[in-house]
């Protein structure tokens, strides 16, 4: 059978979903090669913004928690914290997280040279830790941190620092960035806004609930605990944490999720691009 009778758009999710993913990528990429600092600014409001979020999940669990059973104390806080995603996303922000599988894609196709992709990498989290600082900074200065949040988010990271082996984060970090990002595929989907951010926060209520790794959101509890508890920070387990995290963050993301849909969607449409690229990289 002749694979050009194919339509691809009703077998996949065809030119569309690469086109507007393709779009994506050169808006990112032109954005961090002409206004570096804009671009800086947009991933540091992503980190702010899961900061926010943070504090939030661990008000609403230490105000529910003497009143309500932890397993829905847990199922409350998943819900709240997914709401730090449509934030995100809405404000047109840059989570580390999401680029994983935005620029796989562009890789696949030969559309981005990958040390190009590293630096964007690099920036965006660099911009995502700042954001954090920032907040953190301010809130320092208030009463808004309880003593019991406090107690709580030490414990949170203990588990995440010192408990939690290297191969146990990287599984769940695969899992949770498989989760947003197949959330976003299905997002793209949707036109309606209300059902787009449905589906955005069951992504991120799954993760959440079920303990998996996020590499943008350790850091930033992380971060609160250098400004709340300096004397219980374990450097090495953080550093840890954030390696085992990024890595399976970038599996689930950007391999199981970006490369496997630039696959599937692949229908000649970059042919031409690749064959230049190739040509150049000969040429050097």
């Amino acid at each position: 059978m002749n694979d050009t009778n194919i339509k691809w758009d009703t077998i996949f999710y065809g030119r569309k979903w690469v086109s507007n993913i393709i779009e994506t990528i050169q808006k990112k990429d032109v954005l961090h090669s002409f206004y570096m600092k804009r671009y800086l600014m947009r991933a540091m409001m992503a980190g702010f913004i899961i900061s926010i979020i943070s504090v939030f999940v661990l008000m609403v669990k230490t105000t529910f928690a003497p009143d309500v059973p932890l397993g829905v104390v847990n199922m409350i806080g998943s819900i709240t914290f997914s709401f730090a995603l449509v934030l995100i996303l809405f404000t047109n922000s840059e989570l580390l997280t999401s680029n994983f599988m935005y620029f796989t894609v562009g890789l696949y196709y030969h559309l981005i040279q990958p040390l190009r992709v590293l630096k964007i990498f690099m920036l965006c989290f660099f911009g995502n830790i700042a954001g954090a600082f920032i907040f953190f900074a301010i809130l320092r200065v208030s009463d808004v941190m309880s003593p019991e949040m406090v107690a709580l988010l030490d414990q949170m990271i203990h588990s995440k620092a010192e408990v939690y082996n290297f191969q146990n984060i990287l599984v769940r970090a695969i899992f949770a960035n498989f989760f947003i990002n197949i959330a976003l595929v299905i997002a793209m989907q949707i036109d309606d806004v209300l059902a787009k951010m449905f589906v955005m926060m069951f992504g991120v209520t799954i993760f959440a609930f079920m303990g998996f790794e996020h590499v943008v959101y350790n850091a930033t509890l992380f971060v609160g605990q250098l400004f709340y508890d300096f004397s219980a920070v374990h450097a090495l387990g953080m550093l840890k944490n954030i390696v085992a995290a990024f890595i399976g963050n970038y599996i689930g993301g950007g391999l199981i999720i970006g490369l496997f849909y630039a696959y599937l969607n692949d229908h000649g449409q970059f042919e031409t691009i690749k064959k230049a690229n190739k040509s150049q990289q000969l040429t050097k």
